[in-house]
């Protein structure tokens, strides 16, 4: 009995050893809101694969999806008292750095390419800086996000053809003021009353990126898609300073390279996913309307100039010299 128990002691000191040796050394915690499908999700998953791999397991990253850590703004909050270590976040970020607002100015850019540009020079450099600077957070890598785009049970090719347009946008002053200078009727409302605003024709148009038009199934009260593409906008993908600070620097490079991994990992799932979005609205009987993007631009310049701040327009007219 003694030398089985003593056997029984033996075995259990091995294999807690055992677990005991292969636990990582850090370990990051990685929250953030979308869902397990999502691409921003999948590219979560391949930098979670990237950092274990390249830091022979002393690094493990847990993956929070679905707003198990909280909202952005919770996760944020947690990363700068500790109890957290990286999220995936956008405008918000002004709430620190009002550089940041240049992540969802309505017209700041004319293209994907045009944003790329913008992002990984010098106008990205000084937005990353003061994220750092203000926020305590460092940026590791961004993704573009779908532009914003207008549906409406009219084709819409030009700003006078909006001609009143009752229409849904978020509760977001510079939105707001942006749909007024094109001459629609914007009108701020939750999301989650959209769909049956439009059935009921309270309102007679909504923006939002594809991705939201096809989840929300608008194509079963909106017949057409106009590419007003007016908001392009950028995430990022963001660590806490003092965390990213307490890694080793083989290991702060670890991340940081894996951070790059999983930033053209994900641009190639977002190309993919456009595409296909489009397509899936197409066969649910959406139209596609082209539209004059440089008269909407043009005509909704002044009131986002007027919205901006002294630094954020300097930033602003940076981006249109570009």
């Amino acid at each position: 009995m003694i030398k089985r128990l003593l056997t029984s002691a033996v075995l259990g000191g091995a294999i807690l050893g055992s677990q005991a040796s292969l636990a990582a050394d850090y370990t990051l915690k990685f929250g953030h809101l979308a869902n397990e499908e999502h691409i921003w999700h999948q590219a979560a998953v391949k930098f979670k694969e990237e950092v274990e791999a390249n830091s022979d397991g002393q690094i493990e990253v847990q993956l929070f999806p679905n707003e198990q850590l909280g909202a952005e703004m919770d996760v944020i909050n947690s990363i700068q008292l500790g109890t957290a270590d990286m999220t995936i976040t956008g405008e918000s970020l002004q709430n620190w750095a009002p550089k940041a607002a240049m992540m969802a100015v309505p017209y700041a850019f004319r293209d994907s390419a045009h944003l790329k540009k913008a992002v990984e020079g010098e106008i990205g450099d000084q937005i990353e800086a003061q994220i750092t600077e203000r926020a305590n957070l460092v940026p590791l890598a961004w993704f573009e996000r779908g532009p914003r785009q207008l549906t409406s049970n009219r084709p819409i090719t030009s700003p006078d053809e909006l001609d009143g347009l009752r229409l849904r946008v978020p509760n977001v002053p510079l939105f707001v003021d942006t749909w007024e200078a094109l001459g629609a009727r914007p009108t701020p409302m939750a999301f989650s009353e959209v769909f049956t605003s439009l059935q009921q024709n309270t309102i007679e148009g909504q923006e939002n990126p594809l991705s939201l038009i096809e989840s929300a199934s608008f194509d079963e009260v909106q017949d057409y898609v106009n590419l007003t593409g007016h908001v392009r906008s950028w995430i990022y993908v963001v660590i806490g300073k003092n965390k990213l600070e307490s890694l080793p620097e083989d290991l702060q490079q670890v991340v940081r390279d894996a951070a790059q991994e999983m930033q053209s990992y994900e641009a190639g799932l977002f190309e993919t996913d456009q595409k296909r979005l489009r397509e899936s609205l197409e066969e649910r009987g959406m139209e596609f309307v082209e539209v004059d993007t440089e008269a909407f631009a043009e005509k909704a310049r002044p009131a986002v100039l007027e919205s901006l701040s002294d630094e954020q327009r300097e930033l602003y007219e940076a981006i249109q010299d570009l």
